[in-house]
Order: C-alpha cells, then sequence, then structure tokens
C-alpha cells in the first residue's frame, strides 16, 4: 500500500538479512545489497521470475499497462501503500529505517512518523477513523490517528505481519492479513482479533509468499507475491486465484539493478488504476490491468 521505502536473507552464518536483501559474508564482514531485479533468496538460491511462464488456463492472464509514472523516494523500502482520498499514505521497512508517511503521490511526505528499533514497518490500511499498521517479526500491531499519524495504541498478534487491507463484505468489514504464506487472515477492524481466514489456491495449489495486500472497490483481494513481479487477483470468498497480472519491466534496467522487489499496490479512487511501487524504486506507476 504514501510516497516511499525494503530487504530479506540467504541461509548463511551470521546475521540475518532484511526480506529483499541479499546478505554477502566477505571474510569477517558481512554486508547488505538489494536482490537483483525479478528475483529473491529462497533457501539460499536465486530464483529468477518467468513472466512467460505457464498460467492457470481457469486463471485470467493480465498485464500491467503504464498510465502515468510519478516520483517514488528510491530511499524508501516499501511495504505498505494505500490511498485515502487525494492522500497516498505509505509504510516503510528495515530496523532503524521505517517510517509511516502521508501526503500527496509523486510529492515530499507532508506527514511523517518513525518506527524505533526494533520495529520493522508492514503493511497499513484504514478502518474508519483508525489506521493500522503492521511489523514484521515484532508482533504488533499498531493503531494510529489517520490524520495526525500519532501512535494510539499497540495490539499483539502471533506470527509475521506482512500485508494488510480492508474489506466491506456481505454488510460486514473486516481487515484481510498475510504473514507471507498461502494464508490470508480475517481481523476484526476494531480489536484486531484474527475471526477466520482463507487459503488461497491457484488451480489447488497453495499461493504462497502473499505480501502487499488491496482490498479493491471491485470486491477482489490482489497480492504482490513476494520477491517477483507478479500481482494475484483474488477472490474472498474461496480464496481462489481468479487473475496472474505480470507487472515486469516497469523500471529501466539500470533502475532494477539498484531497486528491490516489486511491493506497493493502491486502488486509485474513482478510477479503474492501480498505484504500484517498489522496494527502493525511484518510480511509482499508475497502471491499469488488461487481458495479455
Amino acid at each position: 500500500m504514501t510516497v516511499v521505502a525494503a530487504i530479506a536473507g540467504a541461509l548463511l552464518p551470521g546475521p540475518a538479512a532484511p526480506r529483499g536483501l541479499i546478505r554477502t559474508v566477505h571474510g569477517a564482514h558481512t554486508t547488505f545489497a538489494p536482490a537483483p531485479h525479478g528475483r529473491t533468496p529462497v533457501t539460499g538460491r536465486a530464483v529468477a521470475t518467468a513472466p512467460g511462464h505457464a498460467v492457470d488456463p481457469r486463471t485470467r492472464s493480465l498485464r500491467a499497462v503504464v498510465r502515468a509514472t510519478l516520483p517514488h523516494d528510491p530511499r524508501a523500502f516499501t511495504q505498505g501503500l494505500e490511498f485515502r482520498g487525494a492522500t497516498l499514505y505509505e509504510s516503510t521497512g528495515l530496523v532503524g529505517r521505517s517510517s509511516l508517511r502521508a501526503g500527496p503521490p509523486g510529492n515530499r511526505p507532508t506527514r511523517q512518523v518513525e518506527l524505533q528499533p526494533p520495529l520493522f514497518g508492514e503493511g497499513i490500511t484504514f478502518s474508519g477513523a483508525r489506521l493500522w499498521q503492521l511489523t514484521w517479526r515484532n508482533g504488533i500491531a499498531i493503531e494510529r490517528d489517520p490524520s495526525t499519524l500519532e501512535e494510539r495504541r499497540r495490539v499483539s498478534y502471533r506470527g509475521e505481519g506482512w500485508g494488510l487491507c480492508h474489506q466491506h463484505i456481505a454488510g460486514r468489514e473486516r481487515l484481510v492479513m498475510s504473514d507471507g504464506t498461502d494464508r490470508l487472515t480475517f481481523r476484526d477492524p476494531h480489536t484486531f482479533t484474527a475471526t477466520g481466514g482463507i487459503n488461497v489456491r491457484k488451480d489447488d495449489t497453495p499461493a504462497a509468499r502473499l505480501n502487499e495486500l488491496e482490498c479493491a472497490p471491485d470486491g477482489s483481494i490482489y497480492a504482490n507475491v513476494y520477491g517477483t513481479d507478479t500481482i494475484l487477483r483474488i477472490d474472498p470468498h474461496t480464496g481462489a486465484v481468479t487473475a496472474h497480472i505480470d507487472a515486469s519491466g516497469l523500471l529501466t534496467a539500470s533502475e532494477g539493478r539498484r531497486a528491490g522487489q516489486l511491493n506497493g499496490i493502491a486502488a486509485v479512487p474513482g478510477t479503474d488504476k492501480f498505484l504500484i511501487t517498489g522496494k527502493l524504486w525511484p518510480r511509482m506507476f499508475q497502471v491499469n490491468f488488461v487481458p495479455r
């Protein structure tokens, strides 16, 4: 789901790298660098994105077509992106660099708060007069004032926090939360208590590594797949993947070498467009999802 912020680890001895970065050991020293664009370190191996790979015939194959381009803070490790009216809110990650920002899309934020270590910021969403912000492995959801970004309280949860969105469904409201697996957990928007969930499947195969979420006006849940240039459209009733969206090729080759993974998706109010970006990306893109 603002305007700005990403990193993960390889299985080597020593300190683990945050999600989105590769850790390299040089003798007694350890350095971190962004994973190659379109790749992610998983179980110690780099896995290439395959934009042309076979897609379930029961799933629509779509692609992201750019309609407009906006600047984005290349230092922002983007974890959550969401609109409220004309204001874009962005949650960024990394310990010591996590923040929550708000302002006109493509411009410097007009409001910003920092998360103090050891907190690692993750997904965000709104529920009425509440703004919820997740943390990665801290087990803490922060309730904030949407206007001032001031912290009101903290609520504990079990497991990891990745993406978050707010959904109206069947006359009721709920939060939808991802944890990096194929499971989406439903939560009460007032108390943050877990109330159920669904497992996401594509042709009966688990669709894992679900990351940043957007509960869109069309009733679907859109999810970045961590470490890839893929966005999935998900049926919130059954968990079935209804569309596989190819969002590759948005950055130039030189931009991609310095950037992290695609992460950040927000429906643009009053339109059929989405704003998408990634960790450490220099640009954001207003896109439509159209048939391949």
